[in-house]
């Protein structure tokens, strides 16, 4: 119990002092001691604004989960603040970033309707929230080249580069980073 206590309290403490962007609360992440190795990290994710794109969302988070150690994400339990929220828009991809494994991804319809892959969009734009930056322009096997690729690119996994970023970035990434 009290450890719960605690941990709800610097929780509060996290949200209430987290800065505001376009009047939207943004979460920074602080922590000052190193993560043990071989720990992986669990990210919460929420589809509840993700429209039809739901379900690419998952597959593109079991792709992550497929191809890392250091890293597990996982939808939000109901009612459980989400790590990433995922919100459908009806223009372009992006990803605004809460610090490493936080942010919001606005899975757009305008590439969609291009004829860009969903599950190729969800996967990217998961992977700038592990860290990873626009690759452009770049090959449909790097996952990161995103719609630079063409829309006929149907490229869903990350290569063995991408994979091996993210993997590093979490293993250094300090212990109280992830809630």
């Amino acid at each position: 119990m009290r450890i719960r206590t605690l941990a709800g309290a610097v929780a509060a403490v996290f949200v209430l002092s987290s800065p505001v962007v376009g009047g939207q609360a943004v979460a920074v992440r602080t922590a000052d001691s190193a993560a043990p190795s071989g720990e992986t990290r669990v990210l919460t994710y929420d589809t509840g604004r993700a429209g039809e794109f739901a379900s690419a969302v998952d597959r593109g988070a079991a792709i992550w989960n497929d191809s890392l150690d250091a890293v597990e994400l996982r939808p939000a339990a109901a009612g459980e603040a989400a790590d990433i929220r995922i919100v459908v828009v009806d223009g372009w991809p992006r990803t605004v970033p809460g610090g490493l494994g936080g942010g919001t991804v606005y899975f757009g319809r305008a590439a969609v309707a291009e004829g860009h892959s969903t599950v190729r969009i969800a996967a990217h734009e998961l992977g700038h929230v592990l860290g990873l930056p626009d690759r452009k322009p770049g090959p449909c096997s790097e996952l990161m080249s995103g719609a630079s690729a063409g829309p006929s690119c149907r490229s869903t996994l990350p290569n063995a580069a991408e994979r091996a970023e993210v993997e590093e970035k979490f293993e250094r990434a300090p212990a109280g980073l992830f809630m």
